[in-house]
């Protein structure tokens, strides 16, 4: 019996379904039912019944799951164990900007001694990483929670508007978002950032438009390179803390009117077993509210 079985048949025992287990493990879906299967001869039991139409735990697969949870678990704090000493393992979103400067120089000045390894990843990718203990903690922008982890409120971040520098509204000094009806939108696609995009769409439609759709780029580079060439008037959004330390001179950045926009930022922590560098990792982060915190 390998750890790995183990946590194949736990994501498949969570999703109740091969192919949403594989996608979450970022594997192929015939590796998760290869290995559940050598399992189940194993074990000498079926640990699913499965028919076209559903998956569900069989008795005796509902009997291992605790059993199987509590093995990983197990294996995760003998891994923290041997690794408390090797620092501070930290997912980071894009455009934190000075968020995370003043945070890890804050983290500098009461620990001096903790080194911190800065991990970039898929939103989806930092939430797994945490609650399987790959990652100590992780910053968020309005995610669900993930089975495993809590999502603790620090500040809300801004988004600004990004448009042509030579298009007559980047005179303005702010905007409302229904001044850009009538540009086209390049945004990522939602599965990418479904926080970000149901935002934005979400403000156009209560501003009363339906945002026409622009180009997708790769890249916020690209992106913005296609927006300065100004050959289709466009627009995009961009967190401020962002937006302040690029240098984009065909592209104007102009914040909402208020209310404006802005996206929450939490911090992702497991909920069993945090490791020590996390309590420093708290005090240099603002004020956390107590008893407001997303668990699941």
């Amino acid at each position: 019996m390998e750890l790995r079985q183990l946590r194949y048949f736990v994501t498949v025992a969570e999703e109740l379904h091969f192919g949403r287990a594989a996608e979450r493990l970022h594997i192929v879906q015939s590796a998760v039912s290869q290995q559940v299967q050598r399992l189940e001869r194993e074990l000498g039991a079926d640990l699913f019944d499965r028919s076209p139409r559903h998956v569900r735990l069989t008795g005796a697969g509902e009997r291992l799951l605790p059993e199987a949870r509590a093995v990983l678990a197990a294996a995760e704090r003998a891994r923290a164990a041997v690794r408390e000493q090797a620092g501070l393992r930290l997912g980071t979103s894009t455009g934190l900007g000075e968020h995370l400067d003043r945070v890890l120089g804050d983290l500098a000045v009461l620990a001096p001694d903790t080194s911190v390894q800065l991990v970039s990843a898929p939103a989806h990718d930092r939430l797994e990483q945490v609650a399987d203990g790959r990652l100590d903690a992780a910053f968020v922008r309005s995610l669900e929670p993930t089975p495993g982890v809590r999502i603790l409120p620090l500040w809300k971040d801004p988004l600004v508007a990004a448009l042509p520098a030579a298009h007559p509204l980047a005179r303005e000094t702010e905007l409302a978002i229904s001044d850009l009806a009538g540009l086209r939108l390049c945004i990522t696609a939602r599965r990418n950032n479904p926080a970000l995009v149901d935002l934005v769409v979400g403000a156009c439609h209560s501003a009363g438009f339906e945002p026409l759709p622009g180009p997708v780029s790769g890249s916020l580079q690209d992106t913005l390179a296609t927006i300065g060439a100004g050959s289709m008037p466009m627009w995009t959004v961009l967190y401020a803390a962002q937006a302040r330390v690029l240098l984009s001179p065909r592209v104007a950045f102009r914040p909402f009117r208020a209310p404006g926009l802005a996206l929450p930022i939490g911090l992702a922590v497991r909920r069993e077993t945090p490791p020590a560098a996390l309590a420093v990792l708290l005090k240099a982060l603002p004020a956390v509210p107590t008893g407001n915190d997303h668990e699941s």
